[in-house]
C-alpha cells in the first residue's frame, strides 16, 4: 500500500474510475447482446413491431457507445467498430433487388 498522499489519491482516483469503465463495458455489451436478439427475432417474424423493437435497441446501443466513448471508456475507433457490426447485422433484411443487381 502507498504511503504517499498522491499515490493514495492515484489509487483510489483508478479503482473509480475501473469501476465506471466495467459498468459502461458491461453496458454496451449487454445492449448489443439485446439488439441482436432482436434483429433474430426480427428475421424470423419480419413485422412492423418487431423493426420498431430492433431500432428502438439500436438507438439505445448507439447511445450507450457514444457515451462511453465521449468519456474515453472506448477508443473511438472501437466505438465505430462495435456501431458498424450493429448496422450490419441488420442490413441484409432491408437489401432491394436493385442494390443486389448493381453489386454483382
Amino acid at each position: 500500500m502507498a504511503n504517499i498522499k498522491s499515490a493514495i489519491k492515484r489509487i483510489e482516483v483508478a479503482e473509480r474510475n475501473r469501476l465506471r469503465n466495467k459498468s459502461y463495458k458491461s453496458a454496451v455489451k449487454t445492449l448489443m447482446k439485446n439488439y441482436f436478439a432482436a434483429v433474430e427475432k426480427y428475421a424470423s417474424n419480419p413485422n412492423e413491431d418487431n423493426l420498431t423493437e430492433v431500432n428502438q435497441r439500436m438507438a439505445a446501443a448507439y447511445s450507450k457507445i457514444d457515451k462511453a466513448v465521449k468519456h474515453q471508456v472506448l477508443h473511438r475507433n472501437n466505438g465505430a467498430h462495435k456501431k458498424a457490426r450493429l448496422a450490419k447485422a441488420l442490413k441484409p433484411y432491408f437489401s432491394t433487388p436493385e442494390a443486389q443487381a448493381s453489386a454483382s
